[in-house]
């Protein structure tokens, strides 16, 4: 068949969403299918709306001749995807990634804002902009296949943007095969990411400048480079105000590395049994945390319980979960 994937980033763009849409597109060609990408490029320069009418007539030809449609946000490629769909009559699986209001809100107001609280302690202060992409996402996510990774971030959605949850369904992300363990080469803790808000990068800075033990890597690299560093770093450190299903947590659990993850994601349930989780809001908290896994012993505790984690979920699974979801919508 003939599958669109749309997605505001692709590799060599970094991020979770542009990994994903990679990994999906591959895995689809190795099912025979003639699958095709479009991505913001010009668009990264444009002004909101006009960004999205560029992207509309930029994605129309190749949509008008695709048989399924997946989006992989729900505003940037999100809107304008759905929007084709509604005019021509054609439905579109929008895979969520993280949330682009709470993202874009965050860096505007510099406000530390945990994800699960935004929606009930921020709408108040929206401002004009905010309420535009809060109606606009809604009009999408309830116009669209609605997949989420995580039941975490489907209870947050379906509250905030008024979802019948019935409706939607979850699809977990990438879980890969183990693979062979490296010792680490210098005791520092990779806490790679994108210098947003968000990330909580400064709290983390804060938290090494009383560690001597160790060392802190945060710069933000590409994935093949993120992988190379997991494995040979001391730890993985993540602290984020919110984060759905983190690829950096599951590939340190793939390449069998001890985490410190923060308590503000969707995963628990699924990978609660491994790890150190932390309240991103406690600076102490983080930093016992490092303590705890510069201590030998701990160490190897943590590294144990990780590697005895063999849950998987592969990309061929993935896609054939997604084109289940598809014909499923299409039959109804």
């Amino acid at each position: 068949m003939n599958i669109l994937i749309t997605t505001g980033i692709y590799p060599p763009k970094i991020g979770g969403p542009s990994q994903y849409a990679k990994s999906l597109k591959i895995a689809l060609q190795k099912q025979n299918h003639f699958v095709t990408v479009r991505t913001f490029g010009v668009e990264n320069h444009l002004p909101t709306g006009i960004r999205h009418i560029y992207f509309f007539f930029k994605t129309l030809p190749i949509f008008l001749s695709s048989k399924i449609v997946f989006a992989l946000d729900t505003y940037s490629v999100g809107f304008p995807t759905v929007l084709l769909g509604k005019i021509f009559r054609k439905k579109v699986l929008i895979r969520t990634g993280g949330d682009f209001l709470w993202e874009q809100y965050i860096e505007r107001t510099n406000k530390k804002v945990l994800l699960r609280d935004f929606y009930n302690t921020e709408k108040p202060f929206f401002n004009l902009k905010d309420r535009i992409i809060f109606a606009v996402t809604k009009w999408t996510l309830q116009n669209s296949i609605v997949v989420f990774s995580t039941e975490w971030q489907r209870k947050i959605f379906v509250t905030a943007y008024g979802l019948v949850s019935e409706k939607t369904y979850i699809v977990e992300n990438f879980y890969g095969e183990k693979e062979s363990e490296s010792s680490f080469i210098e005791k520092v803790f990779l806490g790679s990411a994108r210098h947003l808000v968000w990330k909580n990068l400064d709290t983390l800075k804060k938290v090494f400048s009383g560690i001597t033990e160790a060392s802190l890597f945060i710069d933000a690299i590409d994935y093949e480079q993120m992988l190379k560093k997991i494995k040979d770093s001391y730890a993985i450190v993540l602290v984020s105000l919110g984060d759905i299903s983190p690829n950096m947590i599951l590939d340190a659990i793939r390449l069998n590395k001890p985490f410190i993850c923060t308590k503000e994601i969707g995963i628990m349930d699924r990978v609660g049994s491994v790890g150190i989780y932390v309240d991103p809001t406690n600076l102490e908290d983080i930093t016992n945390a490092v303590k705890k896994l510069l201590d030998p012993i701990e160490y190897e505790r943590e590294l144990e319980k990780i590697k005895g984690f063999n849950f998987t979920h592969t990309w061929e699974e993935i896609t054939s979960e997604l084109l289940s979801v598809y014909k499923l919508e299409i039959k109804n």
